[in-house]
């Protein structure tokens, strides 16, 4: 979310893209507009593929979860161990049944949660077609994990290269694997610093002011700026390290929500940053709408290496095929992302 004379220019601003629906009093005049169209229009029979999604207790990750199984596809829900993920489970089975759901606990803020996931997955499944690196946090207080790390670099950023990194032996068996990686319009500001991929959480700016954190300015922004621009440039780093490998059947893909109704603005509200009922939020898109960057680059048959889908107005609209800015791709940022991330969680072998 954020119009930030800090972190963007002013005509641009954020979305919210990864956790539960809130119950906002205008949340039921707001119609779905677009998702029927993408998934009549831009994906394919998931039959026998196996996907992977983070963040599936609702808002994107739910609706990405319910129609990948509507489709065909075994899907592996990668959430924290919560009342709220057990009831998912059962809305999603109750949503599509039939369907198979494979909850397997896994906490972002807890490298050790990651590798007892990917251990699992490692150990049930042949290969995966489809991660998507969906959940996140958004402007939390300047804090560190028991890791060490900041929360929101570590929830958003670490802990999906960590992920990726393990279930890369089974994507790599995939006909055509498939990794989606989550940013936003908070891509778009200053480069990447070294210093919010380091064990320094805690020690990152501090909370900011209240007027700061109202109107998406500060550190708390700077610090999910910094996330939202490395997931785009773990993108393209990964891009240019497969073609350098020559692996050509495991694409990366980018996808940004726009502004969408789901409970990311919440958690950050009860934080203490940003006002969740604000007018800006009158503007948002649903959930499912949100939803459908990443539902096509999961499953849009015609989807390339590298392809960018999202809103082209930013806020709201139809998940067209983006042109990435050119500093998503530089060297600074992909090395930056790349270096920093290895350092926390180890060489991705490729």
């Amino acid at each position: 979310m954020a119009c930030s004379i800090i972190l963007l220019p002013p005509h641009n601003c954020l979305e919210y893209e990864t956790n539960p629906n809130p119950k906002f009093h205008m949340a039921n005049q707001i119609e779905t507009i677009h998702l029927e169209e993408v998934i009549n229009n831009h994906s394919q029979d998931m039959a026998g593929k196996v996907v992977a999604i983070t963040g599936t207790t609702s808002g994107t990750g739910f609706v990405c979860a319910r129609e990948v199984a509507k489709k065909g596809a075994t899907v592996v829900l990668l959430n924290r161990k919560s009342a709220r993920a057990e009831e998912a489970l059962q809305q999603l089975q109750a949503a599509v049944p039939g369907a198979t759901f494979d909850w397997v606990e896994c906490d972002l803020q807890s490298f050790d949660s990651v590798r007892n996931a990917t251990a699992a997955i490692n150990s049930k499944y042949d290969k995966v077609d489809v991660l998507v690196n969906n959940a996140g946090v958004m402007a939390l207080k300047d804090y560190a994990t028991n890791d060490g790390y900041d929360v929101q670099m570590q929830t958003n950023v670490i802990s999906h290269f960590l992920l990726t990194k393990d279930l890369f032996p089974l994507l790599k068996k995939s006909e055509q694997g498939r990794i989606v990686n989550h940013s936003s319009m908070a891509r778009l500001g200053p480069p990447l610093e070294a210093q919010y991929f380091g064990a320094n959480g805690g020690n990152l700016g501090g909370d900011g002011t209240e007027e700061e954190n109202t109107s998406f300015r500060g550190p708390r922004w700077m610090r999910y700026h910094q996330t939202k621009l490395a997931n785009a440039a773990f993108t393209y780093g990964l891009k240019r390290k497969l073609e350098e490998a020559n692996i050509t059947n495991v694409l990366p893909l980018l996808a940004h929500p726009g502004l969408a109704l789901t409970n990311l603005q919440v958690t950050t509200a009860e934080d203490g940053g940003m006002e969740k009922d604000s007018d800006f939020m009158q503007q948002a898109q649903t959930a499912e709408d949100g939803a459908t960057g990443i539902i096509r680059a999961a499953m849009d048959p015609q989807a390339q290496s590298g392809d960018f889908y999202g809103p082209t107005a930013g806020w709201k609209g139809f998940p067209d095929k983006l042109e990435p800015e050119d500093y998503l791709h530089d060297d600074w940022n992909v090395n930056t992302n790349w270096d920093g991330c290895e350092k926390a969680v180890g060489k991705f072998e490729l």
